[in-house]
């Protein structure tokens, strides 16, 4: 057993395997594209984990590689440089490890939240080109995040958008409390706006006190398209429209695999590929 093998990070199941697949595939193809042109190229996870993932026993085996070790194994042209964005300090160190397993690689770890690195992050981007996984468990990617990335114009970007999450916290009824104040916040910051309040209408019943209900109108496919409407309007023609539903055991959504193209110049051949890639997998 190899030392990813004994570096555990957090539990999956299948829908797990079908994102990284998805994203192997990809990172394969965009750099054996890109091999020939003159750009230097840098992958960068944002949460990165420990390079391995658990999964449950019933998913027919005990672990799988993650993101960080799938990139650091691509098969054509490898990354010029790869950073790996973690939280915890205790992943950090089981990445340390990995990194000692690829001496050669230029690997460099980040020990910082996702959204404040990449606030910050800078690079030229007339020199570089590259690929950004967006992978939150949760709500943890902000909109300005976002915003930040799409000004790059340089990194294509995979976002895993949390739907169970945020369906979670949004009410089939939204009266004055229903909803609390951090929840709203927190809401607003991941879709950049008060959009998701659009989920909202009035019922045409009337409560028990005799006012009219708020009711939830759309499930997860309607706080989707608000979120990819989103995207649409700050990527424009980068976004691309198809995307795939990941979902558990029990077949409910998750999440949704996302895609959007960095440099203008390389929308074709961008959406091409992932959108090969998102329908044939």
């Amino acid at each position: 057993m190899d030392q990813v093998a004994e570096s555990r990070a957090s539990y999956g199941g299948r829908w797990t395997i079908e994102k990284l697949d998805i994203l192997e595939k990809y990172l394969n193809a965009y750099t054996t594209a890109l091999k020939n042109q003159p750009f230097k190229l840098v992958y960068i996870d944002a949460f990165a984990g420990t390079g391995s993932v658990d999964l449950d026993r019933s998913e027919g085996a005990e672990f799988i590689h993650g993101s960080a070790y799938r990139a650091l194994n691509v098969e054509d042209k490898p990354f010029d440089e790869l950073i790996f964005v973690e939280k915890e300090p205790e992943r950090c160190a089981e990445l340390e490890i990995l990194k000692n397993q690829f001496p050669r690689k230029t690997i460099r770890i980040e020990n910082s939240d996702a959204n404040e690195f990449l606030h910050g992050f800078r690079r030229n981007w007339h020199d570089w080109r590259g690929v950004l996984f967006l992978d939150p468990f949760a709500t943890q990617v902000h909109w300005t995040t976002i915003e930040a990335i799409a000004g790059f114009e340089a990194l294509d970007t995979w976002i895993l958008f949390p739907t169970s999450a945020v369906a979670r916290m949004l009410p089939k009824s939204k009266r004055p409390g229903d909803i609390e104040e951090k929840w709203a916040a927190r809401l607003t910051s991941v879709f950049g706006d008060e959009s998701w309040s659009c989920l909202y209408q009035q019922s045409p019943q009337t409560s028990l006190f005799g006012e009219p209900d708020v009711e939830r109108r759309q499930g997860v496919a309607g706080l989707l398209s608000i979120y990819k409407r989103n995207l649409r309007t700050l990527f424009k023609e980068r976004f691309l429209d198809e995307s795939r539903t990941l979902k558990n055991s029990r077949n409910s959504p998750l999440f949704e695999f996302i895609f959007c193209v960095g440099s203008p110049t390389g929308i074709a051949p961008a959406k091409r590929i992932a959108r090969h890639i998102l329908e044939r997998l």
